[in-house]
């Protein structure tokens, strides 16, 4: 089943809140339990042999949302990274982080740099935290960072830029492109989510809500991804 497997998987989790409704409870719960989601996650893909997993964690958009809200997501995080970093580094497991480090808590922060510094040479599985992350934004940030370092080495700004300058740019260099795009809770759109990456994704959606992802909602998302038919353009 190796070969069959997608490099790189992409996940939307999607659903928190609503699961947290469903049971009359308040909206931070549901954040407590998706973290518990993505923790089982990491074990069912170590499992299986996947390599590369990107959580989408905390858009560029989720300012948005109340204050009392963002700041239970990022004391999530801490404790996140406090509670199972350890774990997570014994199982050669990697942390990555896409998204602008701008108006992150600079104590999330740290903790994230401690986790990336603990785990930068591990190699069973990369776990990248997509957080204060937009697509749109990455891309334009790529566009700009080539054109500061062609400006630094004196290189035409004029000159067209290739695919490989500007992806290696990205937040999520060296990755591989997403071959597997999955969003839970039912909604149908990639909302601003690894939007180069995912150029060619087989994009698969579940009515099944992020809390309750589990080993099985993972296997009939590779299932069904094992039987498409991938033609990148071609015939």
């Amino acid at each position: 089943m190796e070969s069959e497997l997608p490099s790189h998987v992409a996940i939307i989790m999607d659903g928190n809140g609503r699961w947290a409704t469903s049971k009359n409870l308040p909206r931070k719960e549901g954040h407590k339990e998706g973290s518990l989601a993505i923790h089982r996650l990491m074990d069912v893909a170590l499992k299986v042999g996947l390599k590369n997993i990107s959580l989408y964690a905390f858009s560029t958009e989720n300012w948005k949302r109340p204050i009392s809200e963002i700041t239970a997501i990022f004391e999530l995080l801490d404790n996140f990274i406090a509670e199972k970093l350890e774990g997570i580094h014994a199982k050669k497991i990697r942390v990555k982080h896409s998204g602008s480090r701008g108006k992150i808590p600079s104590i999330s922060m740290r903790n994230i740099d401690k986790a990336i510094e603990l785990t930068k040479e591990n190699d069973a599985l990369t776990i990248n935290f997509c957080l204060n992350y937009g697509g749109q934004e990455e891309i334009l940030n790529a566009f700009h960072s080539v054109m500061k370092k062609r400006s630094e080495k004196k290189i035409s700004l004029l000159k067209d830029v290739s695919v490989e300058e500007l992806e290696a740019e990205l937040y999520t260099s060296p990755l591989p492109p997403v071959d597997l795009l999955i969003r839970t809770a039912g909604e149908q759109r990639i909302s601003n989510f690894l939007l180069w990456q995912s150029a060619y994704a087989e994009i698969y959606f579940t009515e099944t809500l992020w809390p309750d992802f589990n080993e099985e909602s993972l296997f009939l998302a590779l299932d069904w991804y094992k039987n498409r038919i991938r033609k990148f353009g071609g015939l």
